[in-house]
């Protein structure tokens, strides 16, 4: 049976939004070409559109042709404003855009352990509410939250897990509070950045990849065909549980001290430049585990892939293989630590890979990105020999700033859903 005209015109209307949403601005003639509609049904969207204040002309193709410009048409940016925030043990970080996605404000504050709860929450609700004035929004239609732990996929809160500062989950209580009107969703902070890896980063080709966060804490995103698998509870990816070998025990069901977080979460990254002697050499000492892990890749720089000797299999550094201005103790030790983290890293790649054979894992957050192709080609070489099954192995294009990217994009898809039907 065929469609009535207003369902018609739905239709045509959603694919138009959708095409300004996903190209930026374009022209009548654009519109008509991407969508295979007939001119005049495009000029009767444009004028529909443009009368519900859903789109404006926003400039002029510059084409050159004769008579005027076509004009082009884009959404009505400030028709909404959104926030991301991430939220991190240590503080948490803004951004307010409008909903195109221009950033209007950015801001951060760090949060002391000894805050308390109620400053602590007090802290970031204003730091929102600062950044939103900044901006000129006099109301916030989302508010995406990324941050560490579970999020029950039932009701769409922080889960109340163990390790996790209070103030965490009060806070979602108090931005519901303090913005009645305001949307407000949680998504875990590793999901939201396979998200901003898959839009805009590492992953922007593929469909099915998992993303492997290294950071403070471990953890995974796995997107299947498409779709983020968030799991039964909610916990699809919790890697710093994986048992594995090399660790001084099992890891619990509270404690995931004995997974594959003692071996590859930045405390363990740094104990393991200790080992190497990487903390004690110059530019290195008194770093974090991405500044760590960074000056190994400088360390080991420009040498040849056949030179860089593998720890593993009792492969070394002489002179002549070390990079320009490095010393050969400093390349031995380099290479020693990033070959041993990659053993170490292989552990849980090639349990992801076994398991869900997604062809693609990125390794993200700080340290991920911090390793780049250094630290990505020695690990999938591993994985190479541990695993039949295929698996590129890519370095992070986004870094710690994915979970940002994330939540604002999966704000933007909210709001815009919402508004455009």
């Amino acid at each position: 049976m065929p469609a009535s005209p207003s369902t018609a015109r739905a239709i045509n209307d959603r694919l138009a939004l959708r095409l300004l949403q996903q190209e930026g601005p374009l022209t009548a003639g654009q519109l008509k070409q991407l969508t295979g509609l007939s001119r005049p049904t495009v000029a009767d969207l444009v004028e529909r559109l443009t009368a519900s204040g859903l789109i404006e002309m926003v400039g002029e193709s510059g084409e050159q042709r004769r008579g005027p410009n076509a004009r082009l048409y884009g959404i009505v940016a400030d028709r909404a404003y959104l926030a991301a925030l991430d939220v991190r043990l240590e503080g948490v970080s803004v951004l307010v855009s409008d909903l195109v996605g221009r950033v209007l404000a950015e801001a951060s504050v760090p949060i002391d352990d000894d805050s308390g709860t109620g400053p602590a929450v007090e802290q970031a609700v204003a730091l929102v509410e600062r950044a939103a004035k900044e901006a000129g929004a006099e109301h916030l239609h989302t508010v995406c939250v990324g941050a560490p732990g579970l999020i029950d996929p039932t009701t769409g809160e922080l889960r109340d897990t163990s390790g996790l500062p209070a103030w965490h989950r009060r806070l979602v209580a108090a931005l519901h509070e303090r913005l009645p009107d305001t949307r407000i969703v949680v998504e875990n902070e590793t999901n939201l950045a396979a998200l901003a890896e898959q839009r805009d980063g590492a992953a922007h080709d593929r469909d099915t990849f998992v993303l492997l966060w290294l950071g403070m804490g471990i953890g995974a995103a796995v997107v299947l065909d498409g779709t983020l698998r968030r799991g039964a509870s909610g916990g699809a990816g919790e890697l710093g549980f994986l048992p594995v070998p090399g660790t001084r025990g099992l890891p619990s069901a509270t404690d995931c001290e004995g997974g594959f977080h003692s071996l590859a979460g930045a405390g363990a990254v740094l104990e393991l430049a200790r080992e190497c002697g990487v903390l004690g050499v110059e530019g290195a000492e008194g770093s974090s585990a991405a500044e760590v892990v960074r000056w190994a890749v400088a360390g080991v720089g420009g040498s040849e892939p056949g030179a860089r000797g593998d720890a593993g299999a009792g492969g070394g550094a002489d002179a002549a293989a070390t990079p320009d201005g490095a010393s050969a103790p400093d390349y031995a030790r380099a290479a020693r630590f990033l070959d041993t983290l990659a053993d170490r890293l292989a552990l849980g790649v090639a349990s992801v890979v076994a398991l869900l054979d997604p062809g693609c894992v990125v390794l993200g957050g700080e340290v991920g990105q911090a390793g780049g192709d250094e630290l990505a080609v020695r690990v999938a070489e591993r994985i190479t020999r541990m695993s039949p099954l295929p698996a590129e192995v890519r370095p992070s294009a986004l870094g710690g700033a994915a979970v940002l990217r994330g939540a604002l994009l999966t704000a933007q898809d909210g709001a815009q859903g919402e508004l455009f039907g």
